[in-house]
């Protein structure tokens, strides 16, 4: 007998010779084989432009977004926002691990989080409970296959589950700020005030050292005061990110015309990707975590203004992402308190 392919092709319906993620549709049926794992569903955490544009799409009405989400998974098998393209995690508690899972340790009943996205992952929803339209936190009732090459993280015991999901959905985006930025260095957060935004500032603000300098950009100013509260950031500014040019004109003020040697985008809409370009300095980088970027106009667009800097795509699979960010929540009271209040 064959064993199933470890990332999951053995899943695709449509088209074939692809992998789930670019499929169009899979085969979500709840059972395991030998090599996956099946969980029972309890949240599903929308990626934040995934969740942004549903809510936008339907009036922001829980009823209709609970409509449209259970269509898109009946339809593709899976959570894979036709618009964004993007999905988001689950946490969830395994029901059965195949015989031939490559971690054996795994036992039926622990309650894990998938570090990979939704938009790969075979989804059934049997019903959703309920959706929290402030933290992107969608209860269901159903089940979802992990393949054997899906990473995963244990829930641990010192933080609440609902929390741990939300810090976990972004975990590698503080872990490529804390391998990119550097002592001395001036970094710029697009969107420093959202989930990641926060765990991004706080990871940087270690990384840069005294002499270093955190920037935050945020467009509302409750953002701009939550920032203030919290410390995370040297300097504020307020302002539109889709703007690149007031973008860039408050960045060069503010760094007296050096720019940022390092920007990390984490906003959650469309056109923000000249404002990274712009203020950041030559040869400095310009790191897309953010799900609505668009490499079609990131790559022209520096190209089209002469930047040469150099431009990573956040991937969400970082070497030990999950502990350094669940560390920070553990590490800062501040960001502590408030993923409690957000999202627990």
């Amino acid at each position: 007998m064959s064993v199933s392919c470890k990332y999951g092709s053995h899943r695709v319906i449509e088209p074939k010779g692809v992998l789930p993620q670019a499929a169009l549709v899979i085969d979500p049926t709840p059972v395991c084989r030998d090599n996956e794992l099946l969980i029972d569903v309890d949240i599903l955490n929308i990626d934040s432009a995934s969740f942004h544009q549903i809510k936008q799409a339907c009036g922001h009405h829980p009823q209709q977004m609970k409509e449209m989400i259970i269509e898109i998974v009946k339809k593709q098998g899976k959570m894979q926002n036709p618009v964004t393209k993007s999905g988001g995690m689950l946490i969830g508690t395994i029901k059965e691990v195949g015989p031939l899972h490559h971690d054996q340790s795994l036992k039926t009943g622990m309650k894990i989080a998938t570090l990979v996205s939704l938009s790969l992952t075979p989804l059934t929803i049997e019903q959703i409970v309920s959706i929290n339209l402030e933290n992107d936190q969608v209860k269901i009732k159903g089940q979802a296959i992990l393949f054997d090459s899906g990473v995963y993280a244990i829930i641990p015991e010192d933080l609440d589950e609902k929390v741990a999901l939300a810090a976990l959905d972004v975990c590698g985006a503080p872990a490529q700020v804390k391998a990119l930025c550097h002592e001395g260095d001036t970094v710029l957060i697009i969107g420093a005030a959202g989930k990641s935004g926060l765990l991004c500032a706080y990871q940087a603000m270690k990384e840069v050292g005294e002499s270093g300098r955190i920037i935050g950009l945020v467009n509302e100013e409750p953002q701009q005061a939550l920032l203030k509260t919290l410390g995370l950031c040297h300097d504020i500014i307020l302002a539109d990110a889709t703007n690149a040019l007031a973008v860039y004109q408050q960045v060069e003020k503010r760094t007296k015309g050096r720019l940022a040697d390092v920007t990390i985008n984490v906003v959650n809409v469309d056109n923000t990707e000249m404002s990274s370009v712009l203020a950041t300095r030559d040869e400095g980088i310009v790191y897309f975590f953010s799900m609505a970027t668009s490499f079609t106009k990131a790559a022209l667009g520096a190209e089209g203004v002469g930047k040469d800097v150099k431009m990573i795509i956040g991937n969400g699979y970082t070497k030990n992402h999950a502990q350094i960010t669940l560390d920070i929540i553990r590490e800062s009271k501040p960001l502590h308190d408030l993923f409690y209040q957000r999202y627990a």
